[in-house]
C-alpha cells in the first residue's frame, strides 16, 4: 500500500541524522502544536537539522526544531525554536528514558509527516557514529553506486 493511500504525507526529513547516527529503533509520536504552527508545517517551513529529544518529569520534549512563523499569523505566532511536547504513552516514555540513561543512546527526530490530518513525528533511538563509521558508510554508498552504474551499462 502506498503512503498516499494510507493518508500519510511527508513534510520534512532529517537527513543529517542518518549521517551522524545509527538508527536502532523507530517510534511514532504526536506533537503538541498551536494553530499557526500547523499551518506553517503544511506550507513546509520546518527544519529538523539540529533537533533532539529530552525526557523531563516523565514528559517527552523536542528541542531545537525550527518551525518558521506563519506569515499571516500576526500575534498568534509562537517562538520558532520553543520546546514542544511530544505525545506518547507514559509506559513508552519510561522505557525510552531507561534505555537512554542505561545505554547512552539519543532520541533524534527523523521526519515530520501528516497522518490522517494529524502532525506526527518519527523518532529514532540512535547511537552516535564515529568518524571511521561515517567514512565506511560513505565508501559503501560509493561502491554501491558504482556497481549500479556498471550493471546499467551492461544491460544496455
Amino acid at each position: 500500500m502506498s503512503p498516499k493511500a494510507m493518508g500519510i504525507k511527508q513534510v520534512a526529513q532529517n537527513r543529517k541524522a542518518f549521517h551522524d547516527y545509527f538508527v536502532l529503533e523507530r517510534f511514532e509520536a504526536g506533537i503538541e502544536l498551536c494553530g499557526t504552527e500547523v499551518k506553517s508545517i503544511r506550507a513546509g517551513t520546518i527544519n529538523l537539522k539540529d533537533s533532539f529529544c529530552t525526557v523531563k518529569d516523565g514528559e517527552l520534549f523536542v528541542r531545537s526544531m525550527h518551525i518558521s512563523p506563519y506569515e499571516k499569523g500576526n500575534i498568534f505566532n509562537k517562538d520558532p525554536l520553543r520546546s514542544r511536547r511530544l505525545l506518547m504513552h507514559k509506559r513508552e516514555i519510561k522505557k525510552l528514558s531507561a534505555r537512554i540513561q542505561q545505554e547512552g543512546l539519543t532520541l533524534i527526530p527523523l521526519s515530520v509527516y501528516f497522518k490522517n490530518g494529524r502532525v506526527k513525528l518519527e523518532l529514532g533511538l540512535c547511537q552516535g557514529k564515529k568518524l571511521y563509521d561515517k567514512r565506511s558508510t560513505e565508501a559503501k554508498r560509493g561502491a554501491d553506486r558504482e556497481i549500479e552504474r556498471t550493471m546499467k551499462e551492461r544491460n544496455q
